[in-house]
């Protein structure tokens, strides 16, 4: 973490604006990477798991994994609605008890109903812990910002920054404890969150300054009326969806191209540690040119080229093995510069679309919107990776998709 540290503990000189953070923002910065460490460890092994191991048909392994994001992303509106009633403490607690439940049981899981509850039951528990932390953290941004001058897209990049070093750290565990079997891998990873569980009960604030709560009543109909914020779910649906391919249209071409699935882990290792050295830069950069939504535009587009890639040369004639493994690295490539320009930014929007005391329910909102965007487009991926269509197709898709995107974003704030 020296590479946060000017971040998380700068000092701020006698008459200077406080650009240190808040200790609270630095419990919720950490917090991401030690989630994203124990989740890592396990999400990117599971499509082969259950392709391999538990003999799923295509189709159905994107439809579970479909349903692990749109329990998670789907049923954030939940949690974040709860985190404004009854503040993030709780809801952040009771979510790492959940994960760490729905580890143990896929770990053990052997048949597909059981596969299918331990994954509802792990999504489930991040659409608890993750709005309540995700929608403090922007309502600290923005205090941030008023207090230091400085954008709250860089308090935002940073708490990407730490969620990419945890993706990166995780895999590579679990790629270790892979040679001992997945089941290691997945207790592995709930060990991480009881760890996570003992410091939150811990070190979390009973009560935050400044943050009111809410009721939960009307809060939905505030969002279904708010069609700036609607746009900004269905364009950030279609970011997730492509997104998603990580997990499902990669290891799919990489197996195609190799007859291996050993170098997925080293992709997701190299997306990781592109975000984690470049995202602080790209945000600079970024803030100082680009509007929120030009922003946004360009990563999407820079998306949908990496699709392209792997769409031209999948139609072209090109040698297997794995020389044939750049045009997936060129897809990362593209993709984790498109999330680095797409994931601070959308993030640092909605404080600006939502009501007072609801930043929580749209925090949510935005992310079940855009997961029950990915449920149908996960299952419809699933069918073409598995129907026997030439190889370039999916991927053409996939890149139409992304690139009309463009056009949802919201015109105004």
């Amino acid at each position: 973490m020296t590479y946060l540290s000017p971040w998380l503990g700068s000092r701020t000189a006698p008459g200077r604006r406080r650009t240190r953070l808040s200790p609270l923002l630095r419990l919720l910065i950490l917090t991401q990477l030690a989630f994203n460490i124990g989740f890592y460890a396990v999400l990117p092994f599971l499509a082969a798991h259950l392709g391999q191991t538990v003999g799923m048909a295509g189709w159905l392994v994107g439809l579970v994994l479909g349903l692990r994001t749109f329990s998670q992303q789907g049923l954030f509106v939940v949690g974040g609605a709860l985190a404004d009633r009854y503040g993030i403490r709780p809801v952040v607690l009771a979510g790492c008890a959940l994960r760490i439940a729905g580890f143990v049981w896929l770990g053990y899981a052997g048949r597909t109903w059981a596969v299918i509850g331990a994954v509802l039951l792990i999504g489930f528990a991040a659409a608890l812990f993750s709005p309540a932390v995700e929608s403090e953290v922007a309502r600290q941004a923005v205090v941030w910002e008023e207090e230091s001058g400085q954008a709250r897209t860089r308090v935002l990049a940073l708490f990407t920054v730490a969620g990419q070093a945890g993706a990166f750290v995780g895999p590579l565990l679990g790629a270790l404890l892979l040679a001992v079997g997945f089941r290691t891998a997945c207790l592995a990873g709930a060990g991480v969150f009881v760890l996570v569980l003992a410091g939150h009960a811990r070190l979390l604030p009973q009560r935050i300054p400044g943050r009111t709560r809410v009721p939960v009543r009307g809060g939905p109909w505030l969002v279904l009326r708010n069609r700036p914020f609607l746009a900004l779910c269905c364009a950030y649906g279609a970011f997730l969806l492509a997104y998603n391919q990580m997990y499902l249209a990669l290891p799919a071409e990489v197996e195609r191209v190799t007859g291996s699935q050993a170098s997925p882990a080293w992709l997701f290792a190299l997306s990781s540690l592109l975000v984690v050295t470049v995202q602080l830069p790209v945000t600079r950069w970024a803030g100082k040119r680009l509007t929120m939504r030009r922003s946004m535009a360009t990563g999407l587009l820079l998306i949908a080229a990496g699709f392209a890639v792997v769409a031209g040369t999948a139609a072209a004639a090109r040698p297997t093995g794995w020389p044939a493994l750049a045009p997936a690295a060129g897809f990362v490539v593209l993709l984790t510069f498109g999330q680095m320009l797409v994931a601070p930014v959308v993030r640092a929007w909605v404080p600006d679309l939502a009501e007072d005391g609801r930043l929580g329910l749209y925090t949510g909102a935005l992310s079940s919107v855009s997961g029950l965007i990915v449920l149908v487009g996960s299952s419809a991926t699933g069918t073409l990776l598995d129907a026997g269509l030439p190889p370039a197709i999916p991927w053409l898709v996939l890149a139409l998709v992304t690139a009309v995107a463009v056009g949802l974003l919201p015109r105004r704030g």
